[in-house]
């Protein structure tokens, strides 16, 4: 079922020009930068909240000028909004006014000189390669052999390829093409490779590791068949839930909470998690950061390097509990 057409509530109470202007835009980066759905539904807030507070001023799009932008970031600083959701925020507004200006809608960017506030970027948490792999061997012998496989196959998928989580639900056993459905994603089950669509609609391909390959086709033993009456999407999904139908990602994370409880790891392990410790054990054993960009499918080197910060600290932790310099004197 597509997506609704994201649309700027409560339009009719906007500036008329500003309003139309939020709903063109939206429909052009769902239609044209085909944005994700839930990048989509940010959009749609933050620009709702730019044409409310435009309304509240009783100011238009062609009477927008910076102070009034500089005296709303500061009323969301102020509400105790964090430098970085503003940011975020401000990006959405700039979007939407550069835009406007390329489309002869403005005659000057009111947020041409605009900057958000800095927000130090935190590391992301990765956990430490014993953790990763007690996690991945996790496992109740009592339990359901059905759930058990699918737990273990999507645990071994997500840290052996480094997949987003939407990435992983998408997955089909195999390419289809059809009118009811068109994959997303699939297994290359001889080249054991993963193809999956990636943010902005980009393809990639990744290695699938042998581990991760021989929990699939385990998996694949047990996994049976959706129910007869399922859609056409869920009757090729390679991970049916417990109902028969494509796993959903809100299932995928209670999978790994409860594989990690079984693991007895001290900390809580959510799919994204997998991910960064996929791309920094990847990191600090190869050394190639143009290479794990790559396989992460991340569109600048920037997004990547965070992960050299996590081997740095990772290698500074060592350095104090190896080198008799480091330690503090008795």
């Amino acid at each position: 079922m597509p997506a609704p057409r994201p649309a700027v509530p409560d339009a009719a109470a906007a500036p008329p020009r500003l309003g139309q202007a939020c709903e063109q835009h939206l429909l052009r980066l769902e239609q044209v930068r085909r944005l994700a759905p839930r990048t989509l539904v940010n959009y749609r807030r933050d620009l709702r909240d730019l044409c409310l507070r435009a309304a509240r001023a009783g100011v238009d799009a062609d009477a927008l000028q910076p102070r009034h932008l500089r005296a709303w970031v500061a009323a969301l600083h102020a509400q105790g909004m964090s430098p970085r959701a503003i940011a975020a925020r401000l990006s959405a507004w700039r979007g939407l006014l550069r835009w406007m200006g390329t489309e002869g809608l403005l005659r000057t960017d009111p947020a041409r000189e605009l900057r958000a506030p800095r927000a130090q970027r935190p590391l992301p948490k990765a956990l430490s390669v014993e953790h990763a792999l007690a996690l991945a061997s996790a496992g109740d012998a009592k339990a359901d052999a059905r759930a058990e496989a699918r737990a273990h196959a999507l645990t071994e998928l997500l840290y052996s390829s480094g997949l987003r989580v939407s990435e992983l639900v998408g997955l089909d056993l195999r390419p289809v093409r059809g009118a009811e459905h068109v994959s997303l994603g699939w297994i290359d089950w001889d080249g054991a490779e993963a193809h999956v669509l990636g943010k902005g609609g980009k393809r990639r391909s990744v290695p699938v590791g042998a581990q991760a390959m021989q929990a699939l086709r385990e998996w694949l033993r047990l996994r049976g068949e959706a129910p007869a009456q399922a859609a056409a999407g869920d009757r090729a999904a390679l991970f049916l839930g417990p109902r028969g139908a494509r796993i959903t990602a809100q299932r995928v994370r209670e999978e790994l909470r409860r594989r990690a409880l079984q693991a007895g790891l001290p900390i809580a392990v959510h799919p994204h998690m997998l991910r960064h410790s996929f791309a920094s054990h990847l990191l600090q054993s190869s050394g190639d950061l143009r290479g794990v960009q790559e396989l992460l499918g991340h569109a600048s080197i920037a997004s990547t390097q965070v992960y050299t910060r996590l081997d740095f600290q990772h290698l500074a932790k060592v350095y104090d509990q190896a080198h008799p310099r480091a330690r503090k004197p008795r």
